[in-house]
Order: structure tokens, then C-alpha cells, then sequence
């Protein structure tokens, strides 16, 4: 993967926090898990965003995949 180089300022509280659990990593790699961390937030925020379409809409709402309340119907007799 290419690599790119950074240069800021950050917490020292959060990076002392950081490098006290995981005492074994350099800066360089604990900023590549910390961005891969909130990447994967904002995709699982994105996923959670697409379903919320679901809530607003009665369950009885029928869709390309059938009826969702008989369906819970149907599990919950089983």
C-alpha cells in the first residue's frame, strides 16, 4: 500500500492513552488503526443510515422481498 506522510499535533492525553495500550506499535501505527477505526464507524453509521428507511414505513408494507410482518409472523410460529 503506498504510504504518505503526515505531520500534525495531537492530544498528548490520547496519544500517551494509545501508546499505553498498545506499547508495541510506533505513531505511524497506531494513526493507520485509529484512522482504519473511524472509517469503519462511518461505514457501519452509513449501513445503519440505509435501514432506517425501514423504520419509517408500517411493517405491513409490502417490498421486492415480500410482506416483513408476515414473515416475523411466520418465525414466530415456528
Amino acid at each position: 500500500m503506498p504510504r504518505i506522510r503526515v505531520s500534525t499535533t495531537v492530544s498528548d492525553r490520547l496519544l500517551e492513552q494509545a501508546r499505553a495500550a498498545l506499547p508495541d506499535l510506533n505513531n505511524a501505527s497506531l494513526l493507520d488503526r485509529a484512522l482504519a477505526a473511524l472509517c469503519a464507524e462511518l461505514h457501519a453509521a452509513e449501513i445503519d443510515r440505509s435501514y432506517g428507511i425501514y423504520d419509517a414505513l408500517p411493517l405491513e408494507t409490502e417490498d421486492e422481498w415480500g410482506n416483513p410482518a408476515a414473515f416475523l409472523d411466520a418465525v414466530g410460529s415456528t
